[in-house]
């Protein structure tokens, strides 16, 4: 009898705790991954706490897992044992609508099924998965620092890839912070000039070490008078409430203001802007298979990594408390005892 060791919420709010399970068969279209690193990304600890009422228990979070093949099933001829992959958030989809065969997985008609979501993810020793959506991580680029590219850096890197149509275009960031320092350093190796935003004036120096030509204190008004009209696309990273008109009035024609962080509310916009300057507000969330891999490659080739902190996995409830309390810088990533 086959069993894996994991850290698993019992209930919500719960702590994490050593924990063992019996996995199911493993499917012809399935692999196993002995699972090395973990990012630790908040969506981990939403899951952990059932902030969005679809967690299940016991729950094994980590859906930014890299690791090693140990086993192929049968169908599986992509990967092989002692292949290094990743997984991320989404571990399946339909397959067959308009967008799955686009590789778009992340807007599948009847929704794609998340990797924690009523799943045993990779805060274990081993973890099954499909082959189809676990992607190979290129020689020249470490674990550690793959791992939040699994969902941190497809995030990004999905609207980035989308919108940015030329070298030199305005890309503005709103935030630093897991998801805005690579969205910079993203931006940066697509050619764009990087605008960052932020309310943390302190930021400054360590915003331009990731690639930022420059920096403005967010809401300052003579600063943002100086941008009125003339950013392309602005990613906001930030769940907090900010000036959205403010925003709106930033942008060039034809410009984009994108939200990857999730306000407390909806926004208001104005239309006669969003009309006469041909704007667009739009929303993006992860990325599917079509981008995935080539994210990691233009990563591993731009050696694009993430600011981290590595922890080991079994202190992950130290690790929590330290992304509650805002002190994560920018990532931390759990690694396994078991290497």
């Amino acid at each position: 009898m086959t069993k894996f060791r994991a850290y698993a919420a019992l209930q919500a709010k719960e702590k994490f705790q050593l924990w063992e399970y019996e996995p199911d068969s493993l499917k012809d279209s399935d692999i196993e991954i002995r699972v090395t690193h973990n990012g630790l990304c908040h969506t981990d600890i939403h899951m952990r706490d059932n902030d969005w009422g679809i967690s299940k228990f016991p729950l094994v979070a980590g859906h930014e897992v890299v690791g090693v093949v140990t086993e192929v099933g049968e169908a599986v001829t992509t990967l092989k044992k002692g292949d290094r992959v990743g997984v991320g958030w989404i571990c399946n989809s339909c397959r067959v609508c308009y967008h799955c065969l686009q590789g778009e997985e992340n807007i599948c008609k009847k929704g794609y099924t998340g990797l924690i979501v009523g799943n045993y993810g990779g805060f274990a020793n081993r973890m099954r998965a499909s082959a189809d959506f676990a992607y190979k991580i290129p020689d020249s680029l470490d674990s550690a620092s793959a791992a939040p590219l699994l969902c941190a850096g497809i995030t990004v890197y999905t609207p980035l890839r989308t919108y940015i149509k030329y070298p030199g275009m305005k890309v503005g960031i709103v935030g630093i912070g897991g998801l805005g320092h690579l969205a910079i350093k993203f931006a940066r190796a697509m050619g764009a000039e990087v605008i960052v935003l932020s309310s943390s004036i302190d930021k400054e120096a360590e915003a331009k070490s990731f690639g930022a030509h420059h920096f403005y204190k967010w809401g300052t008004a003579e600063e943002m008078k100086n941008l009125t009209g003339s950013i392309d696309l602005l990613i906001s990273t930030s769940s907090a409430e900010l000036d959205w008109d403010l925003a709106l009035s930033l942008l060039g024609n034809n410009g984009v203001l994108c939200f990857l962080g999730i306000p407390v509310s909806s926004i208001n916009v104005p239309l006669i802007p969003l009309i006469f300057g041909q704007k667009s507000v739009v929303g993006s969330v992860v990325g599917g298979r079509r981008f995935m891999q080539e994210m990691l490659n233009f990563a591993a080739i731009n050696q694009i990594k993430p600011k981290i902190e590595i922890m080991p996995l079994n202190q992950i409830n130290e690790a929590i408390d330290k992304v509650l309390a805002n002190q994560a810088r920018y990532r931390i990533v759990l690694v396994s005892e078991e290497r």
